[in-house]
């Protein structure tokens, strides 16, 4: 479990700055007045601040950055950036879908998610990574569609702040859920299958 949530910390950290505008948003109500009254610009702000200190962290411990990390900085610059000049909250809103659809379409690769397998997994399940991994494709198109179809382009800014937030974290926890208990039981079953397997094999050649 704990190697299938480190795989996931990518895509978290590529959603973190969004993550960051959200959480302003939703914590507007208990600011002061002024603050309150520009909860968007700020949380925009505060976004590419924290895309940006993502990028700078990495480099501070000495780790390489990610194409994945500088394209995220990237769109968290430019859709804020235009979000300011035009005062309208619409095209951060859109920025998860981006990232999403990116992300779906590096997902589509067969197989990759064997290599963020723990080794019991990739000796036993392999075949369950490739599926697992089209799946997971699929919830990162259906999320890049939801967000900005019926959520971006209909629900005022907070609303769609706190849905995507509920959402975000529910979808992705429950497909880990699903897939680490689907995997573990069939993992397991093959397991004893294979043990049951050498054990009869050793019979066998001790009783000839």
């Amino acid at each position: 479990m704990k190697t299938l949530f480190q795989s996931a910390s990518v895509l978290l950290a590529d959603l973190a700055s969004t993550f960051v505008f959200l959480a302003v948003l939703l914590l507007s109500p208990h600011f002061p007045p002024v603050i309150r009254a520009n909860a968007v610009p700020i949380g925009i702000v505060a976004g590419i601040v924290f895309g940006i200190g993502q990028i700078a962290w990495e480099y501070a411990r000495r780790k390489p950055v990610g194409v994945m990390q500088w394209l995220s900085l990237v769109l968290v610059i430019a859709f804020g950036g235009a979000s300011l000049i035009t005062h309208d909250p619409r095209f951060v809103m859109v920025k998860p879908s981006l990232i999403y659809v990116i992300v779906g379409v590096v997902m589509l690769k067969p197989g990759w998610m064997n290599r963020y397998l723990p080794p019991e997994a990739q000796l036993y399940v392999p075949d369950l990574g490739v599926v697992f991994g089209y799946v997971w494709a699929g919830l990162m198109f259906v999320s890049a569609a939801l967000n900005l179809g019926a959520v971006a382009l209909h629900l005022n800014v907070i609303a769609w702040a706190a849905f995507m937030s509920i959402y975000a974290i529910a979808s992705k926890a429950s497909l880990f859920l699903i897939q680490y208990s689907v995997m573990r039981f069939i993992g397991v079953r093959r397991h004893r299958a294979r043990e049951a397997m050498g054990s009869a094999a050793g019979a066998e050649v001790v009783a000839a």
